[in-house]
């Protein structure tokens, strides 16, 4: 039930593209003075001249078109004209299009200006957990495998994983299964990867508790000690020899296909 087609693969492939074209393309705007509300406009705009529509516009009441979260934010955050970036501020920004029907998701972090020591490992850190789940994803492992990686990395730092959130299946809608938890759970061992399976990996790391609570909006989600979160994620591929990150930007320090099987030597 989670295996895509060939041409189900293509189309969520192209999707992948243009999804990570524009993260690359929202860098240069990103600097102190601008509101989070254009941000979010300019997004808009380069997601309508790919021919492509914003899956966040409208999802479940969403009011814009793609989620920026700054600072203790950790997801869902709600672009608004009041909200003005400053120097130091770290953000993620998370854009999901669909495109012929079919539906890819990324977000990264951005920095403004220049941030804290603190915040850089933080970014850092979250980053290489989501590599390090990247670099288990082959066929015929369980799939809590991709959890325990992430968790593996960030037990060895100071920092806390909300267990809230979670990866999930993707392509003709937005979500769909398989759930990838970003944390080890031994219970959570009936799903086996095999390829031609698509999901999002998108761990979220705390630099404080793990606890988070939603704002009055329904929708923003915030640490509750106040402190920053960072995220990344990637739309996936199982292919046969590991995985195809189908959200793969220029300035990834990993490649975009990942060979996960070792070869015996003979």
């Amino acid at each position: 039930m989670y295996i895509k087609k060939k041409a189900e693969i293509t189309k969520i492939r192209k999707s992948g593209i243009i999804v990570a074209k524009i993260l690359e393309n929202i860098k240069k705007y990103i600097k102190p003075g601008i509101s989070t509300n254009k941000l979010n406009k300019i997004c808009h705009e380069l997601i309508i001249q790919e021919k492509s529509v914003p899956a966040c516009l409208g999802y479940k009441g969403f009011p814009k078109s793609v989620c920026i979260s700054v600072n203790d934010v950790v997801c869902h955050g709600i672009p608004n004209k009041t909200e003005i970036l400053k120097n130091g501020d770290i953000l993620n920004i998370d854009v999901t299009i669909i495109k012929d029907g079919y539906h890819a998701d990324a977000s990264k972090m951005f920095y403004v200006g220049y941030i804290s020591k603190e915040n850089n490992i933080l970014c850092q850190e979250a980053q290489k957990s989501l590599y390090c789940a990247l670099k288990v994803i082959k066929p015929g492992i369980l799939i809590n495998k991709i959890g325990y990686a992430i968790q593996k990395n960030i037990r060895k730092t100071s920092f806390s994983i909300v267990k809230n959130y979670c990866g999930h299946g993707i392509g003709k809608k937005f979500h769909e299964k398989p759930q990838i938890l970003h944390y080890y759970c031994k219970q959570d061992n009936q799903i086996i990867l095999k390829k031609g399976m698509i999901f999002t990996v998108e761990p979220m790391i705390n630099l404080g508790s793990d606890k988070v609570q939603i704002m009055s909006d329904n929708w923003t989600v915030k640490t509750i000690d106040k402190k920053p979160s960072a995220q990344y994620e990637h739309t996936i591929l199982v292919t046969k020899y590991g995985c195809e990150i189908l959200t793969h930007q220029s300035t990834e320090k990993i490649p975009k296909k990942l060979n996960n099987i070792i070869k015996e030597k003979t």
